[in-house]
């Protein structure tokens, strides 16, 4: 891997398709909190990550399996890679709540991306568990959405190393953010919002 790139944790994908300001404020500037979503999340994983890896329903599935890619500056980890008696290889992701636009999907493409060039293989398909709906959601990894993956890295490196936040969306998303707190869309995307602000905190320092 080129020492100058910036390793883009694969998790942080997803909540770059989510929301670009989000991501850059946990996995640039290090805030987190954590709300009712997270919570349930955390304890639904921990039943998936304390899971044995054994056969299943004739294929053989592997848990908690770190991956990486040199020529895309990826690492992180797979909550379950499968494998058929043919030898295809599929990701698979758990997500303990519903599902939100494609935010996910680039998370478990990437992470095909980073099985293929470690495994030297061509990987057609994935899988996202949805706990909220209790359904397995296939996601086929066609041209396009390889090309959203790559475009989702670039962005989000490009983020990261600028050290910048993306505008606030202000948007439905919002409501179910745990940094909403941190964020402030409401403020921070309207411009006189800002200018009371400041001027509240500096009649509150004099």
């Amino acid at each position: 891997m080129d020492d100058d790139l910036l390793v883009v944790p694969l998790r942080a994908l997803e909540h770059h398709g989510y929301c670009p300001r989000q991501a850059a404020l946990i996995h640039g500037d290090g805030v987190w909190r954590d709300n009712v979503h997270i919570l349930r999340g955390v304890r639904g994983h921990k039943r998936v990550d304390e899971a044995p890896s054994r056969r299943e329903r004739g294929r053989q599935v592997h848990r908690r399996v770190e991956v990486w890619s040199e020529r895309l500056g990826l690492r992180g980890r797979c909550d379950v890679v499968e494998v058929d008696d043919d030898g295809s290889v599929r990701p698979v992701e758990y997500k303990m709540g519903v599902r939100h636009g494609i935010a996910a999907d680039l998370q478990v493409c990437a992470q095909a991306l980073c099985l293929e060039e470690m495994l030297d293989a061509t990987i057609k398909d994935a899988a996202i568990w949805y706990g909220g709906l209790r359904r397995r959601h296939p996601v086929v990894l066609h041209a396009g959405l390889r090309r959203a993956t790559l475009d989702a890295i670039e962005e989000l490196r490009s983020t990261l190393a600028a050290g910048t936040l993306p505008e606030a969306p202000d948007d439905a998303r919002c409501g179910q953010c745990q940094l909403l707190s941190h964020c402030a869309p409401m403020v921070v995307s309207d411009p006189a919002a800002v200018e009371r602000y400041i001027e509240q905190e500096v009649l509150a320092c004099e």
